[in-house]
């Protein structure tokens, strides 16, 4: 069965906006999400532009943790090198206990240069940190006293005394055969994004998956995978091309950070077009935005050629509304899933 997530980015494109506002409007998305069926909420974590203002996934997991009863929570993904790596664990192991053990655990090494070097972090180093955070998570949560010895963090014998009884389920994200391979050998379940691809974009990052699969001595096929996708309920052309306006404009920032290109006007980045980007009318052929019957269709094409088991559907993109979000919720527990799961089972 596939299970459904909503992610919140919690970025801005009004210089305006009341950032307190922005988290209630996510604690009221993320209800709504659980009272539609969503198995999942995530929280993105970025720095120092409107792009995203949650610096603390753990922090907004606990949040809303007060405010849900039963949707699991998740970081997607903790941007594990910009940490003090035993302050995190013992942050891990709170975060579980304050929402009941809901707790998803989404990790990553980081991508954006932008944030290391204000964090005063090498990029280049990201994933090996990311390794060794790995094999310490593994000694501090499967022993109830546990020494370690790396070439980062060495530990005397220590207990974390907000160690978890049941580790929660590790996601990680990434694009390289590192994290893929990673993947693979610890059975974390990956995360993809589609970016403004279609069915066959994600089919190609799949394959791609499954060649480190097969590296390690593993079938894809026998795993759990995550696929992160833009998505709105909208109710004629007009509103279609402008939630894909908004959707743009959040891939353009991304790019820009990925690729050191950013540029700031205060705290605000200046959106830049993207070589070779599709345009809006291409953008509307590969996304689930439109109808629900659109996007359920759309949504069962990527999953079939993603071999899913979890999709995050990222609703709120850039200036796009909560009337959106709440529709597309609404009409996600009413029609669109109901035709997926027809479809898919």
């Amino acid at each position: 069965m596939v299970e459904f997530g909503i992610f919140n980015l919690m970025g801005y494109r009004q210089a305006s906006t009341d950032i307190s506002q922005t988290f209630e409007e996510t604690v009221s998305v993320v209800k709504r999400a659980e009272e539609g069926g969503f198995e999942a909420a995530w929280f993105a974590e970025h720095h120092f532009s409107n792009y995203c203002v949650c610096p603390s996934p753990l922090l907004m997991v606990s949040h809303v943790a007060a405010h849900t009863q039963k949707i699991r929570l998740g970081p997607a993904v903790i941007v594990v090198p910009l940490y003090d790596p035993i302050r995190l664990l013992s942050d891990i192991g709170m975060a579980s206990a304050l929402c009941g053990n809901r707790l998803e655990l989404g990790i990553g090494s980081g991508y954006q240069p932008y944030e290391f070097d204000r964090f005063s972090e090498n990029l280049d180093k990201s994933k090996f940190k990311l390794n060794e955070f790995i094999e310490l998570m593994d000694e501090a949560f499967g022993k109830e006293t546990f020494s370690f010895q790396g070439e980062i963090t060495n530990l005397p014998e220590t207990s974390i005394s907000t160690r978890p009884s049941h580790p929660p389920p590790i996601w990680i994200a990434g694009d390289s055969e590192f994290t893929h391979r990673m993947a693979a050998q610890k059975r974390y379940t990956p995360i993809i994004t589609g970016r403004w691809g279609g069915p066959e974009y994600l089919a190609l990052q799949r394959e791609r998956i499954a060649n480190s699969y097969l590296l390690e001595g593993k079938k894809l096929e026998e795993c759990p995978m995550g696929i992160l996708r833009f998505a709105c309920v909208t109710e004629n052309k007009d509103e279609t091309m402008e939630y894909l306006e908004n959707a743009r404009y959040q891939l353009r920032l991304a790019a820009s950070l990925r690729s050191r290109a950013e540029v700031m006007d205060g705290p605000m980045m200046i959106e830049k077009q993207v070589p070779e980007e599709p345009s809006l009318e291409e953008m509307e052929e590969n996304l689930p935005v439109g109808p629900p019957e659109v996007v359920a269709e759309k949504l069962i094409a990527d999953i079939r050629a993603s071999g899913a088991s979890h999709v995050m559907l990222n609703i709120r993109a850039g200036s796009s509304t909560m009337e959106q979000a709440y529709r597309t919720i609404d009409a996600f527990s009413s029609t669109i899933r109901p035709i997926i799961d027809a479809e898919l089972h």
